[in-house]
């Protein structure tokens, strides 16, 4: 991920199998490498009794297998935004590309690893180089912001399908650290898992369920009412 502009698509993508060692050797001001270090450091001075591998999603998107949480961040945060505005909008040009993930194909993915790690390894890669990107393909945000506005405006929740290009720094207002959500890139391959144990996302992507997420935000924001509210009255 890199750093500095907004809106501008990158070229670079990280992969977990060669470019293990770029993904692991990454500086300390990266997201989450404090906590990987941590992490990779158990993995190696207790290879012996301890498994450790690190999952890296990107997007992540989709209801889960539980009752609990079953709401995101990036994209249904941006369609709140959308209709709390009542405008769509990306940052700057809207280049940018993230990569993205269901969450019931990355959930599968920590559960092929837990049955590798019963196995006393199995095929998994473990310690050090126990570093797994979990994803189904790339995306760009300014595809997204258009697909959430013309679903909201067909809906009649905005008036119009048209977008803004915001700053960044009118992104962060709109919700903490939306330049960075919706204006940076993040892409990477999940060649590890692929590889070793044959993990393989099977979910819709993202822009089949915008949608869903649509709706879930209107109802959240009491835009729209539920078939249970619906068929009360």
């Amino acid at each position: 991920m890199e750093g500095g502009t907004y809106g501008v698509r990158a070229e670079k993508v990280f992969d977990d199998w060669d470019g293990v060692k770029e993904v692991t050797s990454l500086p300390d001001v990266a997201p989450h490498h404090n906590v990987d270090k941590i992490v990779s450091a158990a993995g190696t001075e207790q290879g012996a009794r301890i498994k450790t591998a690190i999952v890296c999603p990107p997007t992540i998107y989709g209801p889960g297998h539980g009752p609990d949480n079953q709401r995101r961040i990036q994209a249904y945060e941006l369609a709140k935004a959308t209709l709390k505005r009542e405008k769509g909008f990306q940052v700057e040009e809207g280049q940018n590309l993230w990569t993205m993930v269901h969450v019931q194909d990355l959930s599968n993915e920590y559960l092929r690893l837990v049955e590798e790690a019963v196995k006393g390894g199995g095929n998994a890669t473990w310690g050090p180089e126990g570093h797994y990107f979990a994803e189904n393909g790339d995306f760009v945000w300014g595809d997204v912001a258009k697909a959430i506005a013309k679903d909201a405006h067909k809906k009649k929740l905005i008036p119009t399908a048209e977008i803004d290009n915001v700053t960044p720094e009118e992104a962060d207002k709109l919700v903490s650290r939306g330049s960075y959500l919706w204006g940076m890139n993040s892409r990477a391959r999940a060649i590890r898992a692929r590889k070793l144990f044959g993990w393989n996302p099977t979910q819709k992507p993202l822009f089949d369920l915008l949608p869903d997420i649509v709706d879930r935000e209107a109802r959240s924001l009491g835009l729209t009412t539920g078939h249970a509210a619906q068929a009360t009255g």
